[in-house]
């Protein structure tokens, strides 16, 4: 049976109210206690128990943006939106959605504490709807959320959701895991894979917030929901924590993904489906890197002035590439240093080519 995070909050706050009036010189309130306890089915105490643990690590996000007015031209700043966050570490990371605070100017975090702090971004990873910010605050108001394994997960497990849904603080939602290896979009239209799917109410307001297992654990990060309307319709997303734990390392290190790289330019895709090209036509390779060291070429010109295509990268390592989304998905798998075997077709025939992946400044 499945409860409001509304009516689990009630009942957490008369649980407690029973409990903080307990004392050896207070029997009546002792019983009472534990009669009220005795009454909550084992999934209604885990539900409890999860969000009391988790609650403090759930941060408010809020995104103001500069304005000018449009007929004094004062420069003022106005709330661009708002959702939610969680405690990385001790540090004061906070983890969020890309699309919580793009283009902001002021990002404010709140803690359960009701103490705000402005937080500044340690880096962002748009085409996996990731944000890492940092704030100053007292390592005691710290609690970060320990992490699960998304691996682990299977359809049917119960989940739970912890957010700021229409800026109402700290709501909790219950649902199952309704699916896994589903695809999304990001901001910059990039396809973020292996997606979590649940039924836990995931409104606006909601994103960068954590998708938690009946353990307390941080499985994923919830970031969008399918909706004609804009509001829950019982689909909701969350990217699975597994892929965060890559992710936060390089946003620390370097404040953005670092993919490896072949060393070539590519047509742009409107001109791939123009040309009929099924794959990744290369325009160009790069001097001295990788796939012009293998013998990979671009577009080239004949003495007539023709144009004709050279490599068509059509898989990786023999997964298939249709596009320029799908080479740079199949890139994010592997790190400088890395051996991948790049099939291409150019003038009908198929190449082979054996490269070594090097770091995108090299």
């Amino acid at each position: 049976m499945r409860i409001s995070g509304a009516v689990l909050v009630a009942i957490a706050f008369v649980v407690g109210v029973f409990v903080y009036a307990t004392s050896d010189e207070n029997p009546v309130a002792s019983a009472n206690a534990e009669a009220i306890a005795a009454l909550l089915t084992g999934d209604e105490q885990n539900n409890i128990s999860v969000f009391e643990s988790a609650s403090p690590s759930v941060v408010f996000v809020t995104n103001t943006q500069l304005r000018r007015q449009r007929f004094s031209l004062n420069v003022m700043e106005i709330p661009r939106g708002s959702g939610t966050g969680f405690i990385w570490d001790k540090s004061g990371l906070i983890v969020t959605n890309f699309h919580v605070v793009y283009g902001a100017n002021k990002i404010t975090i709140e803690l359960q504490n009701n103490k705000s702090y402005q937080a500044t971004v340690i880096g962002s990873a748009p085409g996996k709807d990731i944000a890492l910010l940092k704030i100053d605050a007292p390592n005691e108001d710290l609690q970060p959320l320990p992490l699960g394994d998304s691996a682990s997960l299977a359809v049917g497990r119960k989940v739970l959701a912890i957010g700021n849904p229409f800026a109402l603080d700290t709501t909790l939602t219950v649902g199952v895991v309704s699916a896994l290896g589903r695809e999304i979009k990001s901001v910059n239209n990039r396809t973020i894979k292996n997606v979590i799917q649940t039924d836990a109410a995931i409104n606006p307001g909601n994103s960068g917030g954590p998708l938690l297992n009946s353990n307390g654990q941080l499985v994923g990060v919830n970031t969008a929901i399918y909706s004609p309307s804009g509001a829950s319709a019982g689909i909701g997303f969350a990217i699975p924590v597994n892929a965060v734990k890559v992710i936060i390392p390089q946003l620390i290190e370097h404040g953005k993904l670092i993919r490896p790289v072949m060393g070539i330019e590519s047509l742009t895709d409107y001109w791939t489906r123009r040309l009929r090209v099924k794959g990744v036509a290369i325009l160009s390779v790069r001097k001295g890197l990788p796939a012009d060291k293998a013998g990979m070429v671009g577009v080239r010109e004949d003495q007539r002035g023709n144009i004709h295509l050279g490599d068509v990268i059509i898989a990786i390592n023999g997964q298939n590439v249709t596009n320029e989304d799908s080479l740079l998905s199949q890139l994010e798998q592997f790190k400088p240093g890395d051996t991948v075997e790049v099939t291409t077709l150019r003038d009908e025939e198929i190449h082979n080519y054996s490269l070594q992946l090097v770091a995108p400044d090299e």
